[in-house]
């Protein structure tokens, strides 16, 4: 096996190492939850610094909403943490009132924001994920010459990440698990800022991977659910949403893995709320008109679910051969998240106690299902996340915890790969490694970095 190490030094020799342009503009601070003490952001903060336990950072921004021209993300640049550089112009989503699969649920309200590729509804997200928006954040709020950065991912947030930095020559190390090359296939070309490497194992395994690189000088950690501008990313759906109903749903249904989305969406929410938006009006709406919360995980792999049932401190996920079973054995393998942000400050139990609403599982069978009622009633294609989010919207409505005269938002986070492959063939991925199972994490790491 051949190191392809991937040092910071390799950088100088490229006239733009990260987005360029005029000097950083931060109009917004970082807040953290539980001490709430402020912080003038860098770009690449994650953490606050204080003696307390975690909690997630949070942006506050000096702007109000006021939604810029154009189509894309960055219309929301308001509520974006941005280095204040030119952005591009970027890709969103689309939301629409889905008639069709609400009458098949007895929803006359039912809408759905599509974030995915589906060009005759105006959604162009060429990966077909909604972590395209994270990835187009992230990416707008890094200091003008970064250190190269890590990103561990399940397979979408790769193909994100690998078409964003190629297109803006963003030095980045993408770790995945082998078995999810075939996702970063509607990603593009990959330019060579961009190292793919690949493990023989599950998306924890990319992840120890992954922080093991980290602890190398000259990279960093993309940061998952605790960087804000991912958060803030995935936020702008909501927004877009709400503007497009004229209020905020009584309803916000999701599947989840970390559940970064459903934090963003809530805090979204809150904003627009504190902002005099529109508010919810489910009848006894939870904090003022906060949309109600349904996240949905995929059975057998539901930790969250397991312990928001359980009313457990912190989901109890063990890393046994039973455990990579039932990560091997779900529908949605993008939900497998097995360290998620669940009882930190700003967290999943946080916000779902927050908006009144609940956590559920569903099985394969239910989610194969969903994904084939959504395809034959919407007419398009959706990714098993979705379908699994479709399956709880139904499992709800079944159960009367959704009623037909109330506005419900379902985010579809992925869907048109198929549409898109009639017109744009995926283009094969080949890491630049592969790490063999067996190898331990810090000897993987010296061969991605040479050090």
């Amino acid at each position: 096996m051949t190191s392809v190490p991937y040092l910071p030094a390799e950088r100088a020799e490229r006239p733009h190492a990260g987005p360029g342009g005029s000097p950083v503009d931060r109009s917004y601070l970082l807040r953290c939850p539980v001490c709430r003490e402020s912080h003038e952001d860098d770009g690449l903060r994650l953490d606050c610094a204080g003696a307390h336990r975690p909690g997630l950072l949070t942006t506050e921004y000096a702007r109000p909403f006021t939604p810029g021209p154009g189509t894309g993300p960055f219309r929301y640049a308001c509520w974006l943490p941005t280095a204040g550089r030119e952005l591009p112009e970027g890709a969103i989503g689309a939301t629409y009132r889905a008639e069709a699969l609400g009458r098949e649920l007895g929803l006359p309200e039912l809408w759905v924001a599509f974030s995915g590729y589906w060009p005759e509804r105006g959604a162009a997200l060429e990966t077909g994920s909604f972590k395209e928006l994270e990835a187009q954040a992230v990416l707008a709020r890094l200091p003008e010459r970064p250190p190269v950065l890590v990103v561990a991912s399940a397979g979408n947030t790769a193909a994100a990440f690998l078409r964003a930095c190629s297109r803006q020559r963003v030095d980045c190390v993408l770790v995945v698990p082998e078995a999810a090359l075939p996702a970063l296939g509607a990603a593009g070309e990959r330019a060579d800022c961009v190292r793919l490497v690949t493990v023989a194992g599950d998306y924890t395994d990319a992840i120890d991977l992954a922080d093991a690189i980290c602890a190398r000088p000259g990279f960093q950690a993309e940061g998952g659910t605790r960087n804000v501008a991912r958060r803030d990313g995935l936020g702008t759906a909501l927004l877009a949403a709400a503007e497009t109903i004229g209020r905020l749903p009584d309803h916000y249904v999701q599947a989840v893995g970390s559940g970064a989305g459903a934090i963003a969406a809530h805090q979204a929410a809150r904003r627009l709320l504190a902002a005099g938006f529109p508010a919810a009006r489910r009848p006894g709406a939870a904090a003022g008109g906060l949309p109600r919360l349904t996240l949905c995980q995929n059975a057998p792999f539901a930790p969250m679910v397991h312990a928001w049932l359980e009313g457990l401190d912190a989901p109890v996920i063990g890393c046994g051969p039973e455990v990579r079973a039932a990560v091997a054995a779900v529908h949605a393998p993008e939900l497998t998240t097995r360290k998620p942000p669940y009882a930190v400050a700003g967290g999943v139990r946080e916000i779902v106690t927050e908006s009144g609403g609940e956590l559920c599982a569903v099985d394969n069978a239910e989610a194969v299902a969903a994904g084939r009622l959504f395809a034959a009633a919407e007419g398009i294609d959706i990714e098993p996340a979705a379908a699994v989010a479709v399956a709880g919207l139904c499992r709800a409505v079944a159960a009367g915890r959704i009623r037909p005269e109330e506005t419900v938002l379902l985010h579809v986070t992925g869907g048109g790969r198929a549409r898109r492959a009639r017109t744009h063939p995926p283009v094969p991925v080949h890491p630049d490694l592969r790490i063999p199972a067996g190898l331990g994490a810090e000897a993987a790491a010296y061969l991605v970095t040479g050090a």
